[in-house]
């Protein structure tokens, strides 16, 4: 299942214009073509996300003409199945105050299997120095399958420099049958797990894997999630220790203890802590962004995506499943299976 993540070298080098400011709402994913509404224009501060084809993201309320700021070369630059088509400005008149950024583009999935992407873009200044960066998901793309969607830089902070150029940091992907949820409709599996974001500090990485009971009886925990680490074309690392506990990697992250077994009803919830070292000394660094996750033994799989960067450490602590007390069930936003 091959699919990469690189950064892309090609930046939209291009000329900036401000446009005045209207009023119109609009929905994305609705063209005729299967591609997103286009909308006349954005004020920064209605701006959350604006979501493409197939995208779980909101809508956004638009406003005025944007500026089309002209690519390099007729259509973009491709990147492992990314292709920026247009990077444009949004106006700063009658009501809007600050000046937006987006830039569309088409996706085009190169796997044998639908998979579920998520896109890292950098937006750039006239030196090239990074202004912003902006995250969109693609759910769904079927194999061979090409849509287009757009993704909106938020509103610059204090004096940002003027946004000149787009690139494509990150791609990543995961076969959407596959795919981490933290939200919405309830899988039939009855559970829905994702990874948070994690923290990091003094070279120590810590990360949540997060298991919800949205079905409708007990689910029964007992022991460690099995993992498997995969590099950025999906194939498995080996090499890498995966050791029961966390205190291996470092005392007092709560990750230790023998297993206890733990019963979640419907809309409690569990977690899981990885735990590891960017550590570098002799050898070859490992950097792995998917980690597939079995909940239980007779779980399916769910990939996540913690970008482990190992170093040359050759460890990572997994901590068996407690209960999140602190979890608290949005009542009434999940559909149950």
């Amino acid at each position: 299942m091959p699919t990469a993540s690189r950064t892309a070298p090609a930046v939209l080098a291009t000329a900036l214009l401000l446009a005045a400011c209207g009023s119109q709402t609009v929905s994305p994913g609705g063209g005729a073509d299967g591609g997103p509404v286009r909308a006349e224009a954005l004020c920064p501060s209605d701006i959350s996300r604006y979501g493409g084809p197939q995208s779980s993201e909101p809508s956004v309320r638009t406003s005025g003409t944007p500026t089309a700021l002209p690519l390099p070369s007729v259509g973009g630059t491709a990147e492992d199945g990314v292709k920026i088509t247009a990077l444009s400005a949004w106006g700063s008149e009658s009501g809007c105050s600050g000046v937006a950024y987006s830039a569309d583009f088409e996706l085009t999935n190169e796997q044998t299997e639908t998979a579920t992407y998520t896109l890292t873009f950098g937006f750039l200044s006239a030196s090239g120095g990074a202004v912003d960066n902006a995250q969109h998901t693609v759910k769904a793309v079927g194999p061979g399958r090409t849509v287009k969607g757009t993704v909106v830089m938020g509103e610059p902070v204090g004096k940002a420099p003027e946004v000149t150029g787009v690139e494509v940091i990150k791609i990543r992907s995961v076969p959407e049958a596959e795919a981490s949820s933290a939200s919405g409709t309830c899988p039939k599996s009855g559970m829905r797990l994702y990874a948070d974001q994690g923290d990091a500090a003094m070279g120590l990485r810590v990360v949540g894997l997060h298991l919800v009971n949205c079905g409708t009886g007990p689910l029964q925990l007992n022991g460690y999630p099995k993992l498997a680490i995969q590099d950025e074309d999906h194939h498995t690392v080996d090499g890498v220790r995966i050791l029961q506990g966390t205190d291996q990697i470092s005392t007092g992250l709560g990750g230790d203890g023998r297993p206890q077994p733990v019963v979640l009803r419907p809309g409690e919830a569990a977690l899981a802590q990885l735990a590891w070292r960017n550590t570098t000394q002799a050898g070859e660094p490992v950097n792995a962004p998917y980690v597939r996750v079995w909940a239980t033994p007779a779980a399916d799989p769910v990939t996540v995506t913690p970008e482990l960067d190992l170093g040359t450490t050759g460890k990572l602590g997994v901590g068996p499943w407690q209960k999140d007390e602190t979890y608290r069930d949005p009542a009434g936003t999940t559909a149950r299976p």
